[in-house]
């Protein structure tokens, strides 16, 4: 596990990041977390152990109205001001099965990544990767220094690109300046950077394209196909995977990471059956239907470029002519409390 961009972008702005690594694995990411929690006590105010069940706009009282489920079978409903959703469009419980065929006949282990065991031996196996999104392209180089090997098979490629694990300019804005005008000065040079790269992807995709095909190339040698890392669409039309100091790359260069481009025909007991012929890449079609949507004008569209959103969201009112604000008559908070059972607990959230 790790993250998918820098550190010093998804980290807070009030607790600088520190980890030599600026994209950065699972581990160290908890620590960060952890530290932050328990230096500014913010575990008091946590609540572990619950499944949200539903969340409900309360017009009258103007608060969210949430109903959560505990590990116990007993119900809390939260009220709050503010409700921030972090869940993803996935179901977590029912994960997307891509309903391969004949996958009951496989003779070995399989997983699903949503279902990953604590401890998983791959020590000299033979391990078949099956599709081509940012959880393939961060199991295959990890999987890479333990199996006997690793391939990654795909319906289509996927846009990708080496990048630096560490932030050089980062790490000499740190020796030259101070700690907080570091943190702030590599933050914005990476939102600069990626906004720069985001733009030409709109404006020239040809010079874009060409550009990560020189980057493959550099590190592929020999091992570069293009069928294999040119998709049919232009960079950021859909996703763009960064590899951390190049890992995948390094690993298909030493011969223990392969990449197949393929269709499934089915599976026998060693292993997966292929046939000839591509289709599109089912990283979004999949969920496109449950997809958010937005409008073609502000304030519900987005622009993709990080200082005009954060602008758009902070100075321009939310008014469309549809939304209606009005003040929500005076009640009283809801209180913690339990009912006659004893099953149901209500938390006030201000």
């Amino acid at each position: 596990m790790r993250s998918d961009s820098d550190m010093h972008t998804l980290g807070f702005d009030f607790e600088p990041w520190k980890h030599e690594d600026a994209i950065a694995d699972g581990h160290a990411i908890l620590d960060y977390l952890n530290r932050i929690v328990e230096e500014r006590r913010i575990s008091e105010n946590m609540h572990f152990g619950f499944e949200v069940v539903s969340a409900d706009w309360g017009s009258s009282r103007a608060r969210w109205i949430v109903t959560a489920r505990g590990e116990d079978g007993t119900s809390a409903i939260i009220a709050a001001r503010w409700l921030y959703f972090a869940i993803g469009y996935y179901d977590d419980d029912n994960p997307y099965d891509a309903g391969l065929p004949g996958l009951v006949r496989f003779g070995g282990q399989t997983v699903h990544p949503r279902f990953w065991p604590e401890y998983l031996d791959c020590q000299g196996k033979d391990v078949v990767v099956i599709g081509s999104g940012a959880t393939a392209m961060t199991i295959l180089p990890a999987m890479a220094d333990t199996a006997s090997s690793v391939t990654m098979l795909q319906r289509t490629p996927s846009w990708m690109a080496p990048g630096p694990r560490r932030d050089t300019w980062g790490k000499r804005f740190e020796r030259w300046f101070s700690e907080k005008l570091a943190y702030w000065l590599t933050r914005q040079k990476n939102i600069a950077l990626r906004s720069y790269f985001f733009g030409l992807s709109r404006r020239k995709p040809r010079v874009l394209a060409e550009k990560l095909r020189g980057l493959q190339r550099g590190a592929l040698g020999k091992s570069y196909e293009p069928r294999h890392f040119e998709p049919p669409y232009n960079p950021w039309q859909q996703r763009l995977c960064l590899m951390p100091d190049g890992n995948l790359f390094t690993a298909m260069r030493r011969g223990s990471a392969h990449i197949v481009t393929d269709r499934i025909a089915g599976f026998d007991d060693g292993g997966v059956k292929l046939q000839s012929g591509d289709y599109t890449s089912g990283y979004l079609e999949r969920a496109k239907h449950l997809m958010p949507k937005v409008a073609a004008e502000r304030p519900w569209t987005l622009r993709h470029n990080y200082r005009e959103d954060k602008r758009d969201f902070r100075q321009p009112p939310v008014a469309d002519g549809v939304l209606r604000f009005v003040h929500a008559p005076a009640q009283t908070d809801i209180s913690c409390e339990q009912d006659v059972a004893g099953n149901t607990q209500a938390i006030a959230a201000e």
